[in-house]
């Protein structure tokens, strides 16, 4: 029976391909990995990292305006296509993105259940993180199964009247995917990382990993977070910032025009995903946007700074891996400076996205969907 599991961006890959390997392994599943286009290339990178490739590529047509409605508008009739020709069991999707809302109403449409990866990630307004927020509540409605990485999640799923047997508490997919490459210990492939790495050993430099993303913090929001860390650079000659930058041409621009000229700061391309994972591992603090790297850090004991107003990954707040900042210059330097002296320090607690375990507690809940095993528990982990 294939399961087809539906990517567009380089998240959702890395979140998937545990997934499709423990699916894999299984007797009487074939995962097909398909890659939406949504952002090219990056799927592939992501994949191949885990000894994954695509299996198919969605027809779409070249993206002119780069609009959410045009990629809309064209993954929709192609996602339908490639459903009805190979009518797979289910069609599994992770988290937050168009290419997400676009699978879930083609499956609908067709009769195909919805598995949704990472569900019930809630911060109840709709304008934040946009449109993201209001991607994870519309899928919500057309879904079959839902794979909650966390009991607050599947909380937040029974609250919004989803019933319980439809509902499966399995950790989240990334730790398994972030464990899985650090237990490798890749040397760095990206040149500026591996001389950045010598640099910090040799001069007992400390990194600072910085990332930021999301539509919600272009413009002003993103000015403030750049503000903050040229302060940070500026006070604190023993940090040297590693930023790989998003490939949207506006934000590359404007992170170009106000870190390009610190001796301090590397600027690189994304970087591939064992190389994050070993700059998650190298830094002494990250802070981000990304709604992965909150979820992935917390495995190296990894202190993070959120760099959002609100967040729907409150676990790692809760458990003291992460503080939430916002893009406030000073509040950002202010906290940052606090790590680094050690006058605020992780808890030491474990990951609480997950103990490794995710892929097998979810083929065990798509089993159950299809009628292959036991009925699925209801909104608790399945214990080993």
């Amino acid at each position: 029976m294939d399961v087809m599991l539906l990517a567009g961006t380089r998240p959702e890959a890395v979140k998937l391909a545990p997934l499709a390997l423990a699916l894999a392994e299984h007797p009487v599943f074939r995962p097909v990995l398909v890659h939406s286009g949504q952002h090219e290339r990056m799927v592939e990178q992501a994949l191949s990292s885990f000894g994954l490739g695509v299996d198919l590529w969605l027809d779409v047509p070249p993206r002119v305006t780069g609009s959410q409605a045009e990629l809309f508008a064209g993954l929709l009739p192609a996602l339908d296509e490639t459903l009805a020709r190979h009518r797979p069991g289910a069609l599994v999707l992770q988290g937050d993105t168009a290419t997400v809302l676009a699978g879930a109403l083609a499956a609908y449409w067709r009769g195909i259940p919805v598995v949704h990866l990472e569900a019930g990630l809630r911060t109840h307004d709709l304008a934040a993180p946009f449109p993201e927020e209001g991607t994870r509540q519309m899928a919500a409605r057309v879904a079959t199964l839902h794979l909650a990485p966390t009991e607050p999640a599947a909380a937040a799923l029974r609250a919004e009247g989803i019933p319980a047997d439809r509902i499966a508490v399995t950790g989240n997919t990334v730790v398994d995917a972030v464990r899985a490459v650090a237990a490798r210990d890749l040397p760095a492939r990206d040149t500026a990382l591996a001389l950045l790495e010598m640099e910090i050993g040799e001069a007992a430099k400390r990194m600072v990993l910085v990332t930021s993303h999301r539509r919600e913090s272009w413009g002003e929001p993103l000015k403030r977070i750049l503000d903050a860390v040229r302060e940070l650079v500026t006070a604190r000659p023993d940090v040297h910032v590693l930023f790989p930058v998003h490939p949207n041409p506006e934000v590359r621009a404007q992170v170009r025009a106000a870190l390009g000229d610190l001796d301090r700061v590397t600027l690189t391309e994304p970087l591939d995903y064992p190389d994050l994972v070993r700059a998650l591992r190298l830094a002494e603090l990250v802070l981000t946007d990304s709604g992965g790297i909150q979820e992935e850090a917390p495995t190296f004991g990894t202190p993070v700074l959120i760099l959002r107003d609100v967040t729907e990954r409150a676990e790692a707040v809760a458990a003291g891996c992460a503080w939430l900042v916002g893009t406030d210059t000073d509040r950002i330097v202010t906290t940052a400076s606090r790590v680094l002296s050690g006058e605020i320090t992780v808890s030491g607690a474990e990951n609480p996205y997950g103990d490794g375990k995710a892929s097998a507690r979810a083929v065990t809940a798509i089993e159950s969907l299809l009628g292959l095993s036991d009925p699925l528990l209801a909104g608790a982990a399945r214990s080993d």
